[in-house]
């Protein structure tokens, strides 16, 4: 991977900037956002150049946004009555796979940790197979899994947050790679693609995958010399921008094909394209790898975007690439908070804070081969995650939560977008005052919102009408729920925290929401768990629900008493209550006098029994008493 050149951010910073831009919705749309391709390398040189230049500072560029199917075998096809009921990642649309930790066919399972990729047989709970991705000493650096049939993508995700400047000394994030495996026998590489930036995303419908990555600019610029002003660096990191030639921004992808020939390309220039306003600091790549042909040598069909992007949403027709505001101040104050302190000369103006607006971008990847550019639109605010966003009949719902400059107000919104164009067609907003959204989900033409600053208002959302839609109910609780699960015919599931009057959070609360009066929603059940958190709450993969027996799992660590404790808090969701049914807990690993409990990150059902997933290993409880089955050790 090439070395980003970077400012550094200060985590006091970002803390400062969640809230910043202007209180109220504008009523007038931001409009649409239009993408053009570049014509040729000189034209696309070009303007990168010049954009990039416009958004140096002294200290260099800002750092990258926080963040933190193949038909079956014809004996597959044959075996399919004997496959035991199993359930799959929770995802956010039914047919539209994302990358986990852990995949299942109900016959097997995958697992991937620690640069190793295991399958276990389901039957005998036995691993039958293992392949050494070859990581070395990048092990540690997280993985995960999208399967098809006998192939297995498994995604290595090098990097993270660049918060350092190359003077500083500090090593550049590790490189993102996709390894093709397969399955069928002894587990083997049969290709890989390695892309220069850091991963962000993937979604795979059928056999068909595509992955977003995110690079900036491979420039180096000279050390700063002392007594010189932040203007005169300016200037001078401009000229070295404005002197880059095209390779520092074109991301070099190097591929490995079944017979271990290896090419290094890049995008096309004329595969690359820019919104009307963009920074060309950053750039998206957008790369297609359908698992059932494999890694040609033709690679992965590249196409990219000049623009920024965090947040990936995909549909069975989609793919949505958001670029929410940046956390940071504008570049040359944000640098210059760590940077060596310089009296500022008397005519350099005070930067100001931009005012916070996410740009969504939508590919139609509804065909083979690459996607293909539709539309771009822009709204006010900023999204929470994925399910800020949501298509439904021709039209992309988009929850945001937009701040005052100051920090001392703010409200959240709905803005109902046409997915052909990306124009807004109607919104509504004053949702929390004073508070941000916590949670949101969309399900059909209802929408449902979480904010939360003392208390918990939950909004419910008449989206029949996308030109006017509408606030029709609300419901006021103490704490939040940070993720919302449809649960049946008008009840939801909330995993959150519970809080007092004042705000403070008290522990992990479960709550069943009988949503089916939109007018009035009510809340029949609660469970709490105090001085507790989960996984839940941040990431809806660690979050199982079976309807067939109305279980629900989430991983649980609790501090209550001075004594840490985790595992996994099996649940029964009635048409009515939530009770507690049990805990599971993985056996406990002594190390260097030291005794820890294992934390559960995943679980799946698999026939009659409950699977959990830790670094350590995966165990087997039977579903209906919780009693042990087996313990598959998964550790090094």
């Amino acid at each position: 991977m090439k070395t980003l050149t970077v400012a550094a951010v200060l985590v006091t910073a970002l803390a400062a900037c969640t809230s910043a831009p202007p209180a109220a919705t504008p009523s007038t749309p931001l409009g649409q956002v239009r993408l053009v391709s570049y014509s040729g390398c000189d034209e696309l040189l070009a303007g990168l150049r010049e954009k990039a230049a416009a958004n140096v500072g002294p200290w260099g560029f800002a750092g990258a946004p926080i963040m933190y199917m193949e038909d079956a075998s014809a004996a597959r096809d044959s075996a399919v009555k004997q496959t035991p009921d199993h359930s799959t990642t929770n995802v956010h649309e039914a047919g539209v796979d994302e990358p986990d930790l852990v995949k299942t066919d109900g016959d097997r399972v995958f697992t991937v940790g620690g640069g190793v990729l295991r399958v276990i047989d389901a039957a005998t709970r036995k691993v039958t197979a293992s392949l050494d991705l070859g990581t070395g000493d990048r092990g540690y650096a997280p993985a995960d899994l999208l399967v098809s049939g006998d192939r297995a993508l498994v995604l290595l995700q090098g990097g993270g947050m660049v918060t350092s400047r190359v003077a500083d000394g500090f090593a550049p994030p590790g490189e993102t790679r996709y390894v093709l495996v397969d399955l069928a026998g002894e587990p083997k590489v049969i290709g890989s693609i390695k892309p220069e930036g850091v991963h962000v995303d993937a979604r795979m419908v059928g056999s068909t995958v595509r992955l977003v990555t995110r690079g900036q600019p491979d420039i180096a610029f000279p050390e700063a010399k002392e007594n010189v002003s932040e203007a005169e660096r300016k200037a001078v990191n401009q000229a070295v921008v404005r002197g880059a030639p095209l390779t520092a921004w074109l991301p070099e992808i190097e591929v490995t094909d079944a017979s271990g020939a290896v090419r290094k390309t890049s995008v096309p220039c004329e595969r690359v394209s820019h919104p009307a306003d963009y920074t060309g600091t950053s750039l998206l790549t957008l790369h297609t790898l359908d698992l059932a042909q494999g890694v040609t040598a033709a690679g992965s069909d590249p196409i990219a975007l000049a623009a920024d992007g965090d947040i990936v949403y995909g549909t069975g027709g989609s793919l949505y690439v958001a670029s929410n505001p940046r956390w940071w101040w504008p570049i040359e104050r944000g640098a210059a908070e760590q940077a060596p302190a310089t009296e500022p000369a008397p005519d350099e103006p005070t930067p100001s804070v931009p005012p916070e607006e996410t740009e969504v971008h939508r590919f139609d990847v509804s065909g083979p081969g690459a996607p293909s550019y539709a539309a771009s639109g822009k709204v006010p605010g900023r999204l929470l995650n994925q399910y800020s966003l949501s298509e439904h009949d021709g039209h992309l719902r988009v929850a945001t939560t937009l701040g005052s400059a100051d920090g001392g107000t703010s409200s959240s919104s709905v803005h109902v977008l046409d997915a052909a164009t990306m124009k807004t067609t109607g919104q509504v907003g004053g949702l929390g005052k004073g508070e941000r959204i916590y949670s949101v989900r969309f399900i059909g033409p209802v929408g449902y919102v979480v904010t939360f600053r003392q208390v918990d208002p939950l909004y419910t959302l008449d989206l029949r009408d996308p030109a006017a839609p509408k606030v029709t109910g609300e419901l006021k609780i103490t704490g939040y729920s940070a993720y919302l699960h449809p649960a049946g015919d008008g009840r939801l599931i909330g995993v959150g925290q519970e809080a007092s009057g004042e705000g403070r959070t008290l522990g992990t609360q479960v709550s069943l929401f009988d949503v089916s009066d939109p007018a009035s929603p009510r809340r029949l059940s609660q469970l709490f768990q105090k001085d507790s958190g989960s996984e839940a709450e941040w990431d809806p993969h660690a979050f199982l629900y079976w309807p067939k027996t109305g279980t629900a799992v989430i991983p649980l660590s609790s501090h209550a008493g001075g004594k840490f404790e985790t595992g996994a808090t099996v649940l029964k969701i009635t048409d009515s209550e939530v009770t507690r049914t049990g805990t599971i807990e993985h056996p406990s690993r002594t190390e260097q006098d030291y005794t820890y409990q294992p934390g559960i990150q995943r679980s799946m059902v698999i026939g009659e029994s409950i699977w959990t997933f830790s670094y350590e290993g995966a165990q087997v409880n039977d579903l209906a008493t919780l009693a042990k089955q087996a313990w598959i050790p998964l550790g090094s």
